[in-house]
């Protein structure tokens, strides 16, 4: 069924440089490591870019680092708050300690442990509620009323966006004859940002986004030409595991993103085991997903293809993985 490309919003070149000097000033510069087992499996020439390596062990301090610069005075006296299932927490957290700015973050209260820990020990105070990414952003709407914090979305916001999209600019300086790029969905800020930083550096290289297919909530979004809310999610990876897309990484991912596969939760939590095994790094199971994807062959491209995959972050849960089996 073929659907009508919304109004999507437009970073430019320009904008993402301007973000890459604020976010630089604190972020690492993560490593693109090239895999040669992923290659010779996948008969393409596959980079790694490492976001595990990155303060707070994922790509999400990038967004938070360029919001907060564009923050008033007065919005950063009276504080933020924000809503995740344990990375966006922990990446404004470590932003609003570099701003001196105090935060308060809603995490549902099965998260990851290790996550919340971190949040506290980056100086953020830590609401627990609900059990999924959506009770725990309503918490935080409210929050935000009683409180008079500045809400912080974790991923439907432009200048947050942005920031994410640093990741592009340094996987196009790192490899500028990739052809394309894996990139994971959850809530679609990281793609959102990668997309359009990688089309305005060159508009030829392709993006393919990677879902899990026990929660597919682009997918369907984009099936459906609007913005749902799935009725239920099935999927357990917390990077993964949002009912409702943004309205505005929605339209970018329309306009930007090429293709978009799902995979169940099994074969990325197999993924996640696999990258461990064969590339000696350690990956959360959103951040595994574009691996899946290559493993099992739903990267349709030709032979030599150079393909940059983002790993999104580290942070692993390990009692996710009791009882999976390995061979």
């Amino acid at each position: 069924m073929s659907t009508q490309v919304s109004a999507a919003p437009v970073v430019s070149l320009r904008e993402f440089q301007e973000a890459r000097k604020i976010v630089s000033s604190f972020a690492y510069h993560t490593p693109l490591l090239t895999s040669r087992i992923l290659s010779e499996r996948t008969g393409f020439d596959v980079r790694l870019k490492a976001e595990m390596f990155q303060k707070g062990g994922s790509y999400k301090l990038r967004g938070p680092m360029n919001k907060f610069s564009h923050l008033t005075e007065e919005q950063r006296k009276r504080g933020v708050i924000c809503s995740s299932a344990g990375n966006h927490a922990q990446g404004v957290a470590l932003a609003a300690g570099v701003y001196k700015i105090k935060a308060v973050v809603v995490m549902a209260s099965n998260a990851t442990p290790s996550k919340v820990e971190a949040t506290r020990a980056y100086g953020a105070e830590v609401v627990l509620h609900g059990t999924i990414w959506d009770e725990a952003n309503e918490k935080a709407k409210q929050l935000m009323q009683e409180r008079g914090l500045t809400y912080i979305h974790p991923f439907d916001d432009l200048q947050l966006i942005t920031g994410q999209g640093t990741l592009g600019l340094e996987v196009y300086e790192a490899f500028p004859q990739v052809d394309i790029a894996v990139v994971p969905i959850g809530g679609g800020g990281l793609i959102s940002g990668v997309s359009m930083a990688l089309k305005a550096s060159n508009p030829r290289i392709k993006i393919i986004g990677v879902e899990s297919s026990d929660g597919p909530g682009m997918k369907r979004s984009i099936e459906a030409g609007h913005v749902v809310t799935l009725d239920k999610i099935d999927t357990i990876i917390d990077g993964l595991r949002v009912k409702r897309v943004g309205e505005h990484t929605f339209s970018v991912v329309q306009r930007c993103v090429d293709d978009r596969v799902t995979l169940p939760d099994k074969d990325l939590f197999e993924a996640m085991l696999w990258v461990m095994s064969h590339c000696k790094l350690v990956v959360e199971g959103a951040a595994a997903s574009p691996v899946a994807a290559l493993l099992h062959g739903l990267i349709k491209a030709p032979a030599g293809s150079r393909v940059a995959v983002v790993l999104s972050g580290g942070n692993v849960n390990l009692d996710q993985l009791k009882g999976l089996k390995w061979n």
